[in-house]
């Protein structure tokens, strides 16, 4: 694991701010949450685990330049996702930039990431933007009836983890992708709200990716016995 910076300085403001939306979203989920960062091709890409969705989450952000930016595209280190959103400058004179936290002993996650190549738009199945936040309405619906409906000796939380599996684990569409990635998206800023949102469906070997363009959710395919691999840098998951 090399450091070759100790600095960030994002395109932009807004690319920061952004970060920083994701960043404490992750720490709603774990206050004790780490990161693994990636840059290149001018891009830092986050790769995050959201407590409970059993999912990868990934926000590319556009770096100011690899010209303005000396050894950025080595940069591979995992560090503390609270640390890091504490030294992003989203609003002050210096706005736009970040130190690099010291590095931490990344949770097995870490070492376990998606393909960097191989991606093929799966067609057929996936449901538009729209139709994805009404099953997520539906299932959350679903969840607040069935546990209001236990008796009150079975209100414990392995019977509501066994609704949530339940419900979490269908699959959308005709798909492979379980509805627990698309709360994931939700969840983290993912899935807006706009009619004509753009969301795909990848696949690459054991591996599936939900991409929009504020970020994507990866995840193996059931059954799948995923390996060791890095996910490509591009703006936009």
């Amino acid at each position: 694991m090399t450091v070759p910076v100790q600095s960030l300085r994002f395109a932009d403001a807004r690319e920061a701010a952004d970060l920083a939306g994701f960043l404490r979203r992750l720490l709603h989920y774990d206050r004790a949450a780490a990161v693994r960062l990636q840059a290149g091709g001018g891009a830092l890409a986050v790769f995050g685990r959201p407590a409970s969705f059993e999912v990868l989450a990934i926000r590319a952000v556009r770096l100011a330049g690899p010209d303005r930016f000396a050894g950025t595209d080595d940069l591979d280190v995992t560090v503390s996702a609270g640390e890091l959103l504490e030294s992003l400058d989203t609003e002050g004179p210096d706005a736009g930039a970040g130190a690099l936290p010291s590095p931490v002993t990344g949770p097995p996650w870490t070492g376990v990431l998606p393909p960097r190549g191989g991606w093929q738009e799966c067609h057929p199945g996936l449901p538009d933007p729209v139709s994805l936040r009404k099953a997520l309405s539906a299932a959350v619906t679903e969840f607040r009836a069935r546990d209001e409906a236990l008796p009150e000796d079975r209100r414990t939380r392995a019977e509501r983890d066994l609704i949530g599996r339940d419900i979490w684990s269908r699959t959308v569409g005709g798909t492979e992708l379980p509805l627990r990635a698309v709360h994931a998206a939700q969840a983290l800023g993912f899935l807006r709200s706009a009619p004509d949102f753009p969301v795909a469906l990848l696949a690459s070997g054991a591996w599936l990716r939900l991409r929009t363009p504020f970020g994507a959710i990866a995840l193996r395919r059931a059954g799948a016995a995923g390996g060791l691999g890095m996910l490509g840098v591009s703006v936009g998951g």
